[in-house]
């Protein structure tokens, strides 16, 4: 994320001898100490300007230091009192407790729960509300960093903030909509949440993304499982179809994503195909799906692999009975390979003339393909 930079933290730097170095950890240690406890004092008794201060001062030490100093504020009692200064009306004061609480949460488990535990998801939610965009996306950058903790998601997908995130999708800063799609990712594989945490609203502004990205990113990892698990209802069908260019660009994620983009890619479009194949397979086929399809069945996981000859079949024009399946020619390909190179090679023929077969397809949709990449538009959302 775009946020605050971790780095590791050491004791001021002064010339030491080796016989001095343990005392001089110790005493940073016992100096770190002290200051941890006068900050969660000042945090915990001081008025509103005095906590705004301390807060601000926890990120500055957070910032430097190690997952250890992360547990030991949290020891100190400042979780709750951050939490509490969230409900400000103060805008500062809810700036500072933000970062501190992102801060304190980054790599500590433990930390993530208690800050969820302490109450902090209402008032985040709250803040993904306002107008002020600097807090809304940093209560974006927060719902993320606490929903990466397995405890915490069942309370995050309850509480309301799936949809206010898929508004961030269609209206906030790239940082913020990276970090929309990320936490919607990590709700989605929450497995206690019996209510969808996405409607099909989601599917426009995450197609824009998609078609934006490079789609072997990370990113584009993330937003194609989400266009799969929105494939898999009616609405969702319909605001694929109905986006533009929503099809064509699972057909290209097909082609050019990573393995995991690819598998989702081509289930979302299995989805639409299974659900009404009179409906979807002329949309599916006017895009060239056939080519990375074929690809999908000899490179693809073992999941896209047969994603990808069942949505063969699907496409084909012959009937259901006399049809031929994917099965069926990767068997009579590989005969032949076996006939002409022998057992020992022959895998690796078939998978050679599979290829072939391929790139022969490739080829008669070639004009078509180099018109889309001709009116594809630069790479605007950064791969994370």
């Amino acid at each position: 994320m775009g946020h605050d930079q971790e780095e590791e933290e050491t004791p001021p730097a002064t010339p030491t001898t080796t016989a001095s170095k343990d005392q001089e950890e110790e005493t940073w240690n016992h100096q770190k100490q002290t200051l941890i406890l006068e900050l969660s004092e000042k945090l915990i008794t001081g008025d509103l300007q005095a906590k705004i201060e301390a807060a601000r001062d926890i990120r500055k030490v957070v910032r430097k230091s190690s997952v250890k100093t992360r547990s030991k504020f949290a020891a100190a009692g400042v979780i709750q009192p951050l939490v509490f200064m969230l409900l400000s009306p103060n805008v500062d004061a809810r700036e500072a407790s933000l970062l501190a609480l992102l801060n304190l949460a980054v790599r500590n488990e433990r930390n993530k729960v208690n800050i969820v535990t302490a109450g902090a998801v209402p008032p985040l939610v709250e803040l993904l509300k306002l107008q002020n965009s600097g807090l809304r996306e940093l209560a974006t950058a927060a719902i993320l960093t606490l929903s990466a903790a397995a405890p915490n998601k069942p309370t995050i997908a309850a509480s309301g903030a799936a949809p206010l995130l898929v508004q961030i999708l269609g209206s906030g800063s790239v940082q913020g909509k990276v970090d929309a799609v990320t936490a919607l990712h990590n709700l989605s594989t929450c497995k206690e949440n019996s209510i969808p945490i996405l409607d099909a609203k989601a599917v426009s502004p995450l197609i824009k993304l998609l078609k934006e990205c490079k789609k072997y990113s990370k990113f584009a990892e993330k937003a194609t499982a989400l266009l799969e698990i929105l494939s898999k209802s009616e609405e969702g069908r319909v605001a694929i179809t109905n986006s533009d260019g929503g099809i064509l660009t699972l057909v290209e994620t097909v082609e050019d994503g990573s393995h995991v983009s690819m598998q989702h890619a081509v289930g979302a479009l299995l989805s639409l195909c299974q659900s009404c194949r009179e409906k979807y397979r002329e949309l599916i086929l006017k895009e060239g799906a056939i080519p990375g399809l074929l690809r999908l069945t000899v490179e693809g996981t073992s999941i896209a692999q047969e994603r990808a000859r069942t949505l063969l079949d699907l496409l084909r024009d012959t009937p259901q009975e006399k049809k031929l399946a994917s099965s069926v020619l990767e068997k009579i390909v590989y005969d032949i390979a076996n006939r002409v190179d022998g057992a020992d090679k022959a895998a690796e023929t078939a998978k050679r003339l599979l290829e072939d077969m391929v790139q022969r397809s490739m080829e008669l949709s070639m004009n078509r393909i180099q018109h889309r990449a001709a009116s594809c538009t630069p790479a605007k959302v950064p791969s994370a």
